[in-house]
C-alpha cells in the first residue's frame, strides 16, 4: 500500500510541476532573471506550496508517523552548516543555469529532447560522486 500512496504522491507532484510551470526551463529562467524580463508568476507557485507544506510539516512532526501507520523521515538537523551552505549555491547554480531542478526535470524526461536527458544524466553523475566522496571520507571498519 506504501508504494500506491507513493505513486500517487508522485503523480500529483508531476501534474502539479506541469500546471503551475516549474517543468518549463524558460519560465524558470524569466523567474530568476530579476534584472531582466522577470516573470514573478512563480512566486505565487512557491507561496502557496509553503501555505500547504507549513501546516503538513508540523502535522507529520507531531504525529510521528506517515499517514499509512509507518515510520516518518523527517530531517534530524535543524543547523545551518558549510555544507548546507555549499550545497543550496550548487543546487541554486545549477537552476539558474539549466532552468531545471530535480523533480521538473525528471517531469521533462516524458517531453524527450537532449537538454533534460543532459540535465538529469549530470545529475545522477554528481549524486554518485557524492556517494563516492562521502563513503571515501567515513572510517574504515
Amino acid at each position: 500500500m506504501t508504494l500506491l500512496y507513493a505513486l500517487l504522491a508522485g503523480f500529483v507532484f508531476g501534474i502539479g510541476l506541469l500546471l503551475s510551470g516549474l517543468a518549463n526551463p524558460h519560465k524558470v529562467l524569466a523567474f530568476l532573471d530579476l534584472a531582466g524580463n522577470w516573470d514573478p508568476s512563480l512566486l505565487f507557485v512557491m507561496g502557496g506550496a509553503l501555505l500547504v507544506a507549513a501546516p503538513a510539516f508540523a502535522l507529520a512532526s507531531r504525529r510521528g508517523r506517515a499517514l499509512d501507520g509507518g515510520p516518518l523521515h523527517l530531517p534530524a538537523r535543524g543547523k545551518v552548516d558549510r555544507r548546507l551552505v555549499l550545497g543550496s549555491l550548487v543546487f541554486g547554480a545549477g537552476w539558474g543555469l539549466a532552468g531545471y531542478c530535480p523533480g521538473p526535470a525528471l517531469v521533462s524526461l516524458s517531453w524527450g529532447g537532449l537538454k533534460p536527458l543532459l540535465f538529469v544524466a549530470a545529475m545522477v553523475g554528481g549524486m554518485a560522486l557524492f556517494e563516492f566522496i562521502e563513503r571515501r571520507r567515513q572510517p574504515s571498519p
